[in-house]
């Protein structure tokens, strides 16, 4: 396998990246991809270094839009709109601000208190499935499990889910590739348009007759004049919207996938469930839903010996630092009672996702439960097939026999 351009979008790297990883991280640690525009961090304390790095940046709109042809940047204001105000593409003070409002209604007791429901949830997908002896767990579980949950925290009602996926899919897109395409940015600029007309309703509708969940509580802190402008909260309700069910998707996909293919570690978390916390870690880092994480260089500086450049891109691989000899002993080795997990899985330092504690919760109800009530759970068929994209890791679909 060579160093070539083309090899991070080969389909056999979309399908297993590790070994590429590997042999990346062996020979050229920080390596320049012209195909990406970037560089490609592939170490563990690279990774984690250049996370924590304030000389890198996550306010990159201005770079997106460049990679556009100029005579379609004038009429992209709502995309870059998205990007500037979004905490994920922000960097301190803004980043801090919008971040703080978030995090003091998404607080542990909250998703604690959230359990029950989600157990019940899960049980009553799983009810749907179980007279057939088989499923998809990513369209009749995975998928719809934490959409469910992140709607009911936004205040969409049921009746509305069905037509985010294609918008939410848009904007994933847009994340997923190297280079951005036009079409691409078409795409996802229309559905930010379409989520924006939707969720400033949702605004509205709280503000006059106001509601429990968290979009209420967000609303509630509008309305007090808590730091954020009402085209900043709903551009921050997108973006948990998204993020708010493809991690927890992937993670549930590709964990109950991973203990098929390692019936050991599988037969062991079923006869001991009291092992799924440090299950979905090991899950979590195994296989990680995000690969990277993008930064731009605010200034020049220097990473495991290589010159990078203001304005270049710095790619952080959380998936490859996930299997990091010099970290993880036996990286490729799937160990649901590893200690010491210091997964990057939800990123690392001030930007640690604020979702975290939810998936983790979401992914240890389902994948206990699918495993009691499911005892003779198998693959329905080895030939598999991952979502075109490198920054999400998600299966298009896992059938399975129960």
């Amino acid at each position: 396998m060579s160093l070539d351009q083309n090899a991070l979008l080969r389909s056999e790297i979309v399908v297993n990246p590790y070994p590429f990883y590997h042999r990346l991280r062996s020979q050229d640690p920080v390596h320049w991809s012209e195909l990406w525009g970037g560089w490609v961090l592939t170490r563990y304390a690279d990774v984690v270094s250049a996370l924590q790095d304030q000389r890198l940046s996550s306010a990159r709109s201005n770079l997106v839009m460049g990679q556009l042809p100029a005579a379609m940047r004038d009429g992209m204001g709502p995309l870059q709109g998205y990007m500037s105000m979004s905490i994920g593409f922000s960097d301190p003070p803004d980043h801090t601000r919008r971040r703080a409002v978030i995090k003091g209604v998404l607080t542990p007791r909250v998703f604690e208190a959230m359990r029950p429901h989600i157990q019940d949830l899960v049980d009553n997908l799983l009810d749907a499935v179980e007279g057939s002896g088989r499923m998809d767990v990513i369209r009749d579980f995975a998928y719809p499990l934490p959409i469910t949950v992140i709607c009911e925290m936004l205040g969409v009602p049921p009746e509305d889910r069905a037509q985010f996926k294609t918008m939410v899919d848009d904007l994933v897109a847009l994340m997923g590739i190297g280079r951005v395409l036009p079409g691409t940015a078409e795409r996802a600029q229309q559905s930010v348009v379409e989520l924006s007309g939707y969720f400033s309703r949702i605004v509205a509708q709280h503000r006059g007759s106001p509601n429990g969940n968290l979009m209420g509580a967000l609303v509630a802190g509008l309305d007090q004049g808590h730091l954020l402008s009402e085209e900043e909260l709903i551009v921050n309700c997108i973006a948990l919207f998204m993020g708010g069910h493809e991690t927890t998707r992937s993670l549930i996909g590709n964990g109950l996938l991973a203990l098929l293919q390692n019936p050991d570690q599988l037969g062991k978390l079923r006869d001991d469930p009291s092992l799924i916390v440090t299950a979905v870690e090991e899950l979590l880092r195994y296989n990680s839903p995000l690969q990277r994480a993008v930064r731009v260089a605010k200034e020049d500086l220097e990473i495991g010996g290589k010159q990078i450049q203001q304005g270049q891109l710095v790619l952080a691989m959380l998936g490859a630092a996930n299997r990091d000899p010099e970290q993880f002993p036996d990286p490729d080795r799937l160990d649901i009672t590893r200690q010491e997990n210091r997964h990057v899985a939800f990123g690392h330092g001030t930007r640690f996702c604020l979702g975290a504690p939810l998936a983790r919760i979401e992914g240890q109800i389902a994948i206990n439960t699918v495993l009691r009530r499911m005892p003779r759970l198998r693959l329905a068929s080895e030939a598999l097939e991952w979502e075109d994209n490198m920054a999400f890791r998600c299966l298009k679909s896992l059938p399975v026999l129960a």
